[in-house]
């Protein structure tokens, strides 16, 4: 069963894909209807998961589901996952590649490849409070009350 993003309660579990380059209008366009084709028949054991699924910030996918409802299973999960290479091949998009930091600076989604990382916290480009969007993020309350949040209060706090 779909449930508009905005609806979620806040303990619904999170999945957070992020792209490696952010997706053109047309693009979106072609995306939100297969994001809620995809929640609405997502389900787990045959039982419909109470799910939605957004695109944010031209970049990040998140599949949602109130496992207060059902629970996800890992049938459930493995059929996400394929959905999501699905969207890759179809838009020639990689949503796997965890090597690539997304960062909040000047309004606008700015990536960091990881071996570039240390060079720009001794630069000063990137510091403790930089917003950071953390891909870790597993429930819905924290994403809209803490995302991006302040790379010093992700696994990132080790660099500072």
């Amino acid at each position: 069963m779909y449930i508009p993003f905005s609806e979620l309660p806040p303990q619904a579990r999170l999945w957070v894909y992020q792209a490696n380059r952010p997706f053109t209008e047309a693009e979106q366009a072609e995306i939100k209807p297969l994001l809620e084709r995809f929640a609405t028949e997502w389900s787990s054991h045959g039982k419909g998961l109470q799910a939605s699924a957004e695109l944010l910030h031209d970049r990040f996918l998140v599949l949602a589901n109130n496992e207060d409802a059902t629970a996800a299973s890992g049938c459930s999960i493995d059929a996400s996952v394929k959905f999501v290479r699905e969207l890759e091949q179809r838009f020639s998009v990689s949503f796997f590649d965890r090597t690539q930091l997304a960062f909040l600076k000047d309004e606008q989604v700015q990536v960091v490849g990881m071996q570039e990382l240390k060079g720009k916290v001794a630069a000063g480009e990137i510091d403790k409070n930089t917003l950071y969007y953390d891909t870790l993020v597993n429930n819905y309350g924290d994403l809209q009350q803490a995302w991006p949040k302040p790379a010093g209060n992700s696994w990132l706090s080790r660099y500072f």
